[in-house]
């Protein structure tokens, strides 16, 4: 029963996450705005890449390599796509000018694919070609299921002209099994999640111990053709299969790394980190965060809980 509940809550809070007018009336009401920041304020960098900044250089000297995110998706003008790019731009010199040791990624939607292929990737260019001058990694993130065929061909193209850019997985997908051995041929690091999106069931696996296994079985075919990937999970069982399978292939430590998002169970990436493995924490910053609070929610419905907390005190 208790199961039951928390996978109705989860599904509820990812069809939540991308209900535009509830978003829409959430950043438009000042006080509605302030009050749920307070639960978001756990898991992003904060409002400005200013903060951000703060708090990578704190985890940099900690010894966390990181990684950087303007939140945002499917701008539907010209102009606001052409203001996401140039944010990201902006992010790729910060890392530069002030030594950051930080990846950046982006949602396409976010740059004009919601708009036009073309304009989407003009836009990629432009963050890729800024992010070439330092060799700074340019992460594509996982969107819903319905642009992934274009997210992928726009990536395909994107790798083919620059060494610096890598995509995101979703292991949950079905789908997800062909395109690994078409994204296999390109060099870019592939970055494997499990995936946050409402899907029709028939397009996904649910969290589950089948999800799990589908999880590790790319992280081994990663891990034994020797192919740069990203270890994207919370999940302590998970995280420990996979420092196995590293051990059994005696995997390059500038082959893989392990991945959570900041402020989620940060503790067991400080122990993978302290045995040695390389860690990253993922930060996202602005004001578009709502949907990015429900996911985190979403993935464990109990933490509505903490969110209260959060707000009230």
């Amino acid at each position: 029963m208790e199961q039951d509940l928390l996978r109705l809550g989860a599904s509820a809070l990812r069809k939540a996450a991308i209900n535009e007018q509830a978003k829409e009336y959430i950043l438009s009401n000042e006080i509605l705005f302030k009050t749920i920041k307070k639960a978001a304020d756990r898991y992003i960098g904060g409002e400005t890449l200013e903060e951000t900044i703060s708090k990578v250089k704190e985890q940099n000297k900690e010894g966390f390599k990181s990684s950087i995110e303007f939140m945002g998706e499917n701008t539907l003008t010209e102009k606001e796509a052409l203001e996401a790019t140039n944010e990201f731009i902006k992010i790729a010199q910060e890392i530069k000018t002030q030594k950051l040791n930080s990846t950046f990624s982006l949602d396409l939607s976010h740059i004009g694919l919601s708009i036009s292929k073309d304009l989407c990737l003009n836009n990629l260019n432009s963050i890729c070609q800024e992010a070439e001058k330092d060799n700074i990694e340019v992460t594509i993130s996982a969107e819903n299921v319905e642009i992934t065929d274009a997210i992928l061909d726009i990536y395909k193209t994107a790798s083919k002209k620059y060494q610096n850019t890598s995509i995101t997985l979703q292991a949950y997908l079905h789908r997800s099994k062909d395109d690994f051995e078409e994204l296999i041929k390109e060099n870019g690091r592939i970055r494997i999640v499990k995936g946050a999106f409402e899907t029709p069931p028939h397009l996904s696996i649910p969290r589950s111990p089948l999800l799990n296994e589908r999880y590790l079985y790319y992280v081994d075919q990663l891990l034994s053709r020797n192919h740069s990937c990203a270890i994207a999970t919370h999940h302590d069982l998970i995280q420990k299969e996979a420092v196995a399978l590293i051990q059994n292939y005696k995997t390059s430590k500038d082959l893989y790394e392990f991945e959570s998002l900041y402020g989620i169970q940060n503790e067991q990436l400080r122990i993978l980190k302290e045995q040695g493995h390389p860690a990253k924490l993922y930060f996202v910053y602005g004001k578009e965060w709502y949907l990015y609070l429900c996911n985190r929610i979403a993935e464990y419905p109990l933490n509505i809980f903490q969110a209260l907390n959060d707000i009230v005190s």
